[in-house]
C-alpha cells in the first residue's frame, strides 16, 4: 500500500486528482469507479480545472458510480446522479451514456443488483477505484458487519451514516435504502484510491489500515488488496 501524506484537504485533493488524471491520460478509454459525498468534492473540482485548461480529456472515459439511494429519481436533487451532474459530469466533457450509476427507482433490488454487476462485467472491470471512508468504516454503503463476498447489492443504512449525510438533505430526513457496490465488487478493481481528510477520521483510519482485517470495520479489507493507494490530510493520518 502506497501512502500519500498532504498537508490540508486542498492539498489531498489534488493529490488524489493527479493520480486520476494520470490513469485517464495514460488510458483514455479506463474505466473510473467514482465516488459522492463531501470528501471527492474537491478532487472532482481540481480534474474540471485541468480539464478546462486543456490538461485532461475525458471523451473516452467510462464511469461505474458506488451507490445510489433507492427510491431516488435521477432527477432529484438529493439522488446521486444529481449530484455527479453537478460536481463533476456537467462540467467536463464525458459522454453521458458513459456515466453509469445503479437506478434508484428499480424497486426490484434483485434485478437491479444482477443488472449492474453485469453491466460492470461486460465493460471489462474497473480500471481505478476512488472511495472515501465513512467514520464507522464503510466503504461504498457497506455497513459495518457486511459480507467481504457480497457483490452489488440492496442496504439498510446505518443511523451513523444517515446522520452523516442529513447535511445534503436540509435538514430532512436520509433516505433508509441505497444500492452500493458489494465489498467484492470494489475489491475486484484493479487499482484503488482512498482519500481521508481530518481529525474525525484519525481513529478510523488507524483501524482499517493498521488493525485486524474484520467486517466490522469494512475498510480494513482493502489490507488484502495488491494496489491501493491512500491519500490523506496530516490530521487524518495522524495516527499512522
Amino acid at each position: 500500500m502506497r501512502i500519500y501524506r498532504a498537508k490540508d484537504f486542498s492539498d489531498m485533493s489534488r493529490k488524489a486528482a493527479n493520480i486520476l488524471s494520470a490513469q485517464v491520460i495514460l488510458n483514455p478509454q479506463c474505466i473510473l469507479g467514482l465516488a459522492t459525498g463531501a470528501s471527492p468534492i474537491g478532487v472532482y473540482q481540481q480534474l474540471i480545472e485541468w480539464y478546462q485548461k486543456g490538461d485532461i480529456d475525458f471523451s473516452e472515459v467510462k464511469t461505474m458510480n458506488l451507490d445510489e439511494y433507492r427510491g431516488l429519481a435521477a432527477g432529484n436533487k438529493h439522488s446521486y446522479r444529481y449530484f455527479m451532474n453537478q460536481y463533476f459530469f456537467g462540467e467536463i466533457n464525458i459522454h453521458p451514456e458513459n456515466t453509469y450509476m445503479p437506478n434508484g427507482l428499480e424497486m426490484d433490488a434483485e434485478k437491479e443488483c444482477r443488472r449492474y454487476e453485469d453491466l460492470i462485467y461486460r465493460l471489462g472491470g474497473i480500471d481505478m477505484q476512488l472511495l472515501g471512508l465513512g467514520h464507522n468504516g464503510h466503504i461504498g454503503f457497506n455497513e459495518p458487519g457486511a459480507a467481504f463476498e457480497a457483490d452489488t447489492h440492496g442496504v439498510a443504512l446505518s443511523p451513523s451514516t444517515r446522520e452523516a449525510n442529513r447535511r445534503f438533505f436540509d435538514g430532512e430526513e436520509a433516505p433508509r435504502e441505497a444500492y452500493t457496490m458489494g465489498i467484492k465488487t470494489i475489491m475486484r478493481a484493479r487499482r484503488i484510491v482512498v482519500i481521508v481528510s481530518g481529525e474525525s477520521k484519525a481513529e478510523i483510519v488507524q483501524k482499517a489500515f493498521l488493525g485486524p482485517i474484520t467486517p466490522e470495520v469494512p475498510g480494513s479489507v482493502l489490507q488484502l488488496h495488491n494496489n491501493v493507494t491512500l491519500v490523506g490530510d496530516e490530521a487524518a493520518l495522524r495516527l499512522i
